[in-house]
């Protein structure tokens, strides 16, 4: 089969790889290079570099509203363009060019966390389960009828790097095995309901900073909806902090404090902070300038005692 395939950060990359190797991906597109590193020189986006180094044609246009673009993109006489975490709106012109027309393998069980970050708003909201949806594209956002899916379960040690990587080697398969009987799963494709509609806002950095006064288990979410990047932050004695993992953990001594306060160390030394309900425990920390590094390696470069401020609430 003939393959237009639209991507852009590393998650895109597990999925060309594996159709590389049953079809004929005559065309790669992706967002623009970006600057990064030291010299904030252009870069190309991660999947533009991988299938570079595949040999495979690139094109990464601003836009895809453009009548040179749409009339290059059928120039390529593709069976069907796949889309992956591509990042730019398929006009209706665009998504009538391929002949069995778009698929989108989006990561998560549709039509709930529809849009931008599925993966960091299912673990926020402490989803038990989350997956992957392949779906015939349409218009509205990603509001098309689904032909495929794959579950799995959201652990309590998972952070969305681990997430991420789960689901990103789960779309590859299932987008494989989708177009082994493409046929049949265009026929029998499920609109999705009308109920249970969920939106995945785009990850901002405010929507990371740490709001001690959530209940600890929702704050353990917090922190592994944003690990490990960007990173839930909050303001701590030397400058922003990065909290990088957690969990919840009893009261010590049945004493609680102001939300944000040190609460102590732990049999292990990690650090202990109160939250609104309960003591979270820290075990691993980045703080400002640093590499990571474990919570009680935090705790020997400060000097806090208990009930003292470790973190303020302020967003600033």
């Amino acid at each position: 089969m003939r393959i237009v395939y639209m991507g852009s950060p590393d998650f895109a990359i597990p999925a060309l790889d594996m159709l590389a190797q049953n079809h004929d991906v005559c065309a790669v597109y992706t967002q623009p290079p970006r600057q990064s590193g030291r010299g904030m020189q252009e870069q190309p986006v991660p999947l533009a570099r991988h299938a570079l180094e595949m040999g495979l044609p690139v094109n990464w246009p601003t836009s895809l509203h453009d009548k040179h673009v749409q009339q290059e993109l059928a120039a390529y006489d593709a069976d069907l363009f796949i889309v992956v975490a591509y990042g730019l709106i398929l006009p209706q012109a665009v998504l009538e060019i391929p002949r069995y027309g778009c698929l989108n393998g989006h990561a998560s069980l549709l039509p709930r966390w529809r849009g931008a970050a599925p993966i960091q708003r299912a673990i926020e909201a402490g989803d038990n389960e989350t997956g992957m949806s392949v779906m015939l594209m349409e218009a509205g956002l990603d509001t098309g009828p689904v032909l495929a899916t794959r579950s799995i379960a959201i652990t309590d040690d998972m952070n969305a790097g681990d997430l991420h990587d789960a689901l990103a080697s789960m779309n590859a398969t299932l987008l494989d095995e989708t177009l082994a009987s493409l046929d049949n799963a265009l026929l029998n494709r499920t609109p999705q309901s009308g109920e249970g509609v969920t939106y995945a806002a785009k990850i901002s950095g405010s929507d990371a900073h740490i709001d001690w006064h959530k209940s600890a288990a929702e704050l353990a979410c917090h922190i592994r909806a944003y690990a490990p990047y960007p990173g839930a932050w909050c303001n701590g004695p030397k400058g922003r902090i990065r909290i990088l993992a957690a969990q919840p953990a009893p009261l010590p001594h049945d004493t609680a404090g102001q939300p944000g306060s040190f609460a102590g160390q732990d049999d292990k030394g990690n650090m202990l902070i109160n939250t609104g309900d309960a003591v979270l425990c820290v075990t691993s920390v980045q703080p400002a300038g640093k590499k990571p590094m474990p919570s009680r390696n935090f705790l020997n470069g400060v000097q806090i005692a208990t009930g003292d401020m470790l973190a303020s609430d302020d967003s600033a």
